[in-house]
């Protein structure tokens, strides 16, 4: 029985001309984003929205002359702890689009982070904590 997908936002990496002429695809749905790639032997890497905890929009010069960006992102996922979303048609709004959903599943989720701040002065050991 075939799956069905409902894709929110999907786009192909770009070559330096801005052109899909890629066989890696980006596919965006409600709760996890899908990276596939290859053509004779293909990989899919499935991350969980609710497990990235960063998103950056990276765009250097060729990409601007392009209208492209890669978007970079950190996860708590241990298969797939950094990956980048690499040159796609707008780029910030895809990223705005991430950070909306991200943020939305976390909370459907009720996942919260712990962030530990330091002051460079103090000595402070997050493994003496009770």
């Amino acid at each position: 029985m075939k799956e069905t997908r409902t894709f929110i936002w999907s786009d192909r990496k770009r070559t330096a001309f801005g052109l899909p002429w890629t066989f890696t695809k980006y596919c965006l749905t409600p709760e996890k984003l899908l990276i596939q790639s290859g053509i004779f032997n293909t990989k899919e890497e499935e991350i969980r929205l609710y497990r990235i905890m960063d998103v950056t929009l990276k765009r250097s010069f060729i990409e601007r002359v392009f209208g492209l960006g890669t978007i970079h992102c950190c996860s708590a996922d241990k298969s797939t702890p950094e990956f980048d979303i690499v040159w796609i048609k707008d780029a910030a709004k895809v990223k705005e689009l991430f950070s909306d959903m991200i943020e939305k599943e976390r909370m459907q989720k009720r996942v919260t982070s712990r962030e530990f701040m330091t002051d460079e002065e103090t000595d402070f050991d997050p493994e003496s904590l009770p």
